[in-house]
């Protein structure tokens, strides 16, 4: 990996810790809106941004409430739905149809936290995953002009390269 691919990697880990720690009120449980999972907009753009944003994820959910489940299911949904993705764009178009794929596998995969917080909480499964996913639902649509826009600018495409 270059040195730059691993430093953008590094800045987006950081960034993605640093939202979600910002407001942990927004960043765990059944009813969440996790903001830093707008990065997950970044696979779009380009493939290496997939160790980045697990990174985030793997460090953010150290300081989670439920310890060992989030780490194991929180990087879990991120690795599966960000495989599925990255297995779905290359049959799309544009960024926007790519984001918009991206927005909903991360929206269905999340009954894999509401299987968590069933499991460690005793949480209602179909309740947890529908209050889970609409709040991903909600951060990746808001996410989507927003890295447009920033895409403009800052071409995450090359970016990595």
């Amino acid at each position: 990996m270059k040195m730059k691919t691993l430093t953008v990697n590094a800045i987006i880990a950081a960034l993605y810790v640093t939202v979600s720690l910002a407001l942990p009120m927004l960043s765990y449980g059944n009813i969440q809106f996790r903001i830093a999972e707008m990065f997950n907009h970044l696979i779009v753009f380009n493939k290496r941004y997939f160790f980045g944003i697990v990174a985030g994820v793997f460090i953010t959910n150290l300081f989670s409430p439920l310890g060992i489940y989030d780490l194991t299911f929180g990087v879990a949904h991120s690795i599966i739905s960000l495989t599925i993705v990255l297995l779905i764009i290359p049959r799309l178009k544009t960024d926007t149809q790519k984001m918009i794929a991206n927005t909903i596998v991360f929206t269905f995969t999340t009954f894999i936290i509401a299987y968590e917080l069933l499991l460690v909480l005793n949480l209602p499964f179909y309740l947890t995953w529908l209050t889970v996913a609409a709040g991903e639902l909600v951060v990746l649509l808001v996410g989507i002009p927003i890295f447009k826009k920033l895409n403009e600018r800052l071409d995450f495409a090359k970016l990595v390269e």
